[in-house]
């Protein structure tokens, strides 16, 4: 990082321009300029460019300055950190709002800006409102942007939008995201880029199954390992903006931020809103680049999950509402002679829960299918040696319970103009008294039994919210992150899963204090694959919820084989979540060699480079984790469809050292696929093959040929 200190630079530069900064960090580098007259721009957010000495500085702003353009202002202009009309932007304004009935178009001055190590701090102030801007590049080459906006005048200010841009390469030609329903999250859509502004909102109220999640910038035909690319994440569990602006007479942009509704933020004099963070990821090296840096970025953070994952057995799809203490306890027993490690009691537990229509909100156990509470079944979960977890749905109530009988003011929603949702509403968590009720209603289950897991649910849309007479949706968001923070803080050990519906809520700002998600309320493998595949876009696999479901997939209908489930779940967070009681022997068997394999490869599993391989058989899904010290891999080719040809391809590697010899060979604990070859592959026939990462990385090894819905796990070892 560089500082050009503007008495030094003042003769060196145009006189608009008083300094000149550079964040640089992992190959990344964001170069901003200072002006007398107005915001800061970023000059350059990409590959690091090298330090910026002060004899540079001229060069560099002149380099990149825009000339007049014909029928245009009379004058160049920036592209501010907030662009705005003022500046000459004429896309979406990066803030924008009311004071006193008059448009919210801030006209800054006394901007300053100063260098903390890797964070650029950004002061300004205007006549309506001062601004605070911190931009935070990591050790990953993650820049994370925040403002905030405090109104420094005497009538109230309106914010109607806060958003974060940067501008991005001029060789950028393609967007993708991601979008889906329930059941099938994160599915890909790409298109070009095409002139104007573009932008995609999500008005759920939570961040949603059809969540643009990242939206990526990037070259001509950039795919998993190849092209420049620009994405952004806004790291916020509510409605959202992702957007570009791609505009005749500027560079396009790339931004998102929270989306605000009408009059949701009001700022009387001397308040102060300050928007979630907005993530922005650069690299050179493909969609796999961009996780690589997330997931480094996510793997530094003092808060993220440092013990081994726990193999986890849910208890929905084996039981659903139907709980009785010895069902569940012969459940348990055969969970634990399996490998569980953690036993998840989930809905249907609490007081009169007997389906999904009654009695969310009273966190009381059910004394008529627990008449001894709860007590009796951890301690014989306890005494299996599993942790014990619980479902609860905290944010939410049933209009048949004690809670909204006697709180009917409590609710989020005015039930006179507001449907229900899986026969539910909303509590307004930005509400303290509604906080504090469901955290001492939680807190007294989970203290009483030393609760080690929580699954936090959230089954319905936020829509048409109102708290304090306006939109709530941004109080109660925050609200309900409050009873989280503040339920780790009770009770330090536990743990949370961020759930909605499934994979509803999968996002930085949930992951701020959840140790994982639930990715898909689909425990079909098939479906799993894409759905894991795009969530490992944002997410390493230590994050991400991924269970053995049943033979017959509740979702879909669907029949997979044992092995293929266990193939596509050892790659995630693993569980299972299917009746294991009902399993045969020779069943039960392969789930133990199963458990024992991911507990012996959590940790490669959990910390090594992930690498998405495209072999030139679109019916093939191929991921691979490649340990940091590049000494070991773990390679799973799962066939979705038939592929094009006969003689099967090679499976040829990536991410290993050219230079070692490593021996290739199936894992010890899933079964290798007969296949629909005569005979097996001859290196497979063998057991092993023995080859220079060279020339795995360049000729590979033949694959078997595969059936549709099955799969072959390998272990790569280096030999030396």
């Amino acid at each position: 990082m560089t500082v050009v200190d503007g008495e030094e630079a003042r003769a060196a530069v145009p006189a608009a321009v008083t300094r000149v900064h550079a964040l640089r960090a992992a190959g990344v580098g964001v170069v901003v300029a200072t002006r007398v007259d107005g915001l800061p721009e970023v000059l350059h957010w990409g590959r690091d460019v090298g330090e910026v000495v002060p004899e540079d500085a001229d060069d560099l702003v002149l380099a990149v300055a825009r000339a007049v353009s014909p029928s245009a202002f009379d004058a160049p202009w920036p592209v501010t950190i907030l662009p705005t009309e003022q500046d000459g932007w004429e896309g979406r304004p990066g803030v924008a709002g009311q004071v006193g009935g008059r448009p919210l178009v801030p006209v800054w001055r006394d901007v300053v800006v100063h260098v903390e190590g890797q964070l650029l701090v950004v002061d300004a102030a205007s006549d309506e409102v001062a601004l605070h801007s911190e931009f935070a590049l990591d050790d990953a080459g993650v820049l994370r942007v925040r403002h905030a906006l405090t109104n420094s005048g005497t009538a109230d200010v309106e914010v109607q939008a806060l958003e974060a841009v940067l501008p991005v390469g001029e060789r950028a030609a393609e967007v993708l995201d991601l979008a889906g329903r329930w059941t099938r999250e994160r599915t890909p859509q790409r298109r070009a880029m095409t002139d104007g502004v573009h932008v995609r909102e999500s008005r759920r109220g939570r961040t949603g199954h059809d969540a643009p999640t990242l939206t990526v910038l990037g070259t001509p035909g950039f795919d998993d390992t190849t092209g420049e690319l620009w994405a952004v994440h806004p790291a916020w569990s509510a409605d959202s903006v992702h957007r570009y602006d791609q505009l005749a007479e500027a560079r396009p942009v790339l931004g998102a931020g929270e989306l605000l509704r009408a009059g949701e933020v009001v700022l009387r004099p001397g308040e102060t809103f300050t928007t979630p963070d907005t993530v922005f990821v650069w690299t050179d090296a493909g969609l796999d680049g961009v996780a690589a840096r997330l997931h480094d970025s996510l793997r530094a953070r003092p808060g993220h999950p440092r013990t081994p994952r726990p193999v986890v057995l849910n208890t929905w799809e084996a039981v659903y509402y139907r709980q009785e203490l010895e069902p569940l306890l012969a459940l348990a027993r055969v969970a634990a002679d399996v490998g569980v490690e953690r036993f998840v009691l989930d809905d249907g537990w609490f007081a009169g829960r007997r389906s999904d229509t009654t009695a969310l909100g009273d966190w009381a156990v059910d004394a008529d299918v627990w008449p001894q509470g709860l007590g009796p079944l951890v301690a014989g979960v306890r005494a299996l040696g599993m942790d014990f977890g619980l479902w609860f749905e905290p944010e939410m109530v049933s209009p048949v319970s004690e809670l909204a009988v006697d709180h009917p003011d409590w609710l989020l929603q005015d039930p006179g103009r507001t449907r229900t949702w899986r026969h539910q509403y909303v509590l307004d968590l930005a509400r303290a008294d509604v906080r504090e009720h469901v955290l001492d209603r939680m807190s007294a289950v989970i203290g009483a039994h030393h609760v080690d897991f929580v699954k936090w649910d959230q089954n319905r849309d936020v829509v048409q919210t109102v708290h304090a007479g306006r939109v709530g949706l941004d109080a109660h968001t925050r609200g309900a992150y409050a009873v989280m923070d503040e339920l780790r803080r009770r009770h330090p050990w536990l743990e949370i899963e961020a759930c909605a519906s499934g994979g509803a809520r999968v996002d930085l700002g949930v992951l701020e204090r959840a140790d994982r998600v639930w990715a898909s309320d689909s425990n079909d493998a098939m479906e799993r694959l894409p759905i894991q595949r795009w969530t490992e876009l944002l997410l390493p696999l230590e994050l991400i919820g991924s269970h053995v479901g049943p033979e017959v997939s509740h979702t879909t209908g669907r029949h997979l084989d044992l092995d293929f489930r266990m193939a596509v779940s050892l790659f995630g967070s693993a569980g299972i979540e299917t009746d294991v009681t009902r399993c045969s022997p020779a069943e039960l068997d392969r789930l133990g060699e199963w458990t024992a394999l991911y507990k012996r490869e959590r940790g490669l599993l959990h910390s090594g480079r992930l690498h998405h391989l495209e072999l030139g058989d679109p019916g093939l899904a191929t991921t691979a984790v490649v340990a940091r010290d590049r000494s070991r891999a773990l390679v799973r080719v799962a066939r979705t469809v038939t592929g094009p040809r006969s003689l099967a391809v090679p499976l040829r590697l990536r991410g290993l050292d050219r230079e070692r010899r490593y021996r290739v060979a199936p894992v010890t604990g899933l079964r290798v696929p007969k296949g629909v070859d005569v005979t097996r592959t001859p290196w497979i026939e063998r057991g092993s093959v023995e080859l220079s990462g060279a020339v795995l990385e360049d000729v590979g090894v033949r694959l078997p040929a595969l059936a549709p819905g099955t799969a072959l796990v390998l272990e790569v070892q280096a030999t030396d």
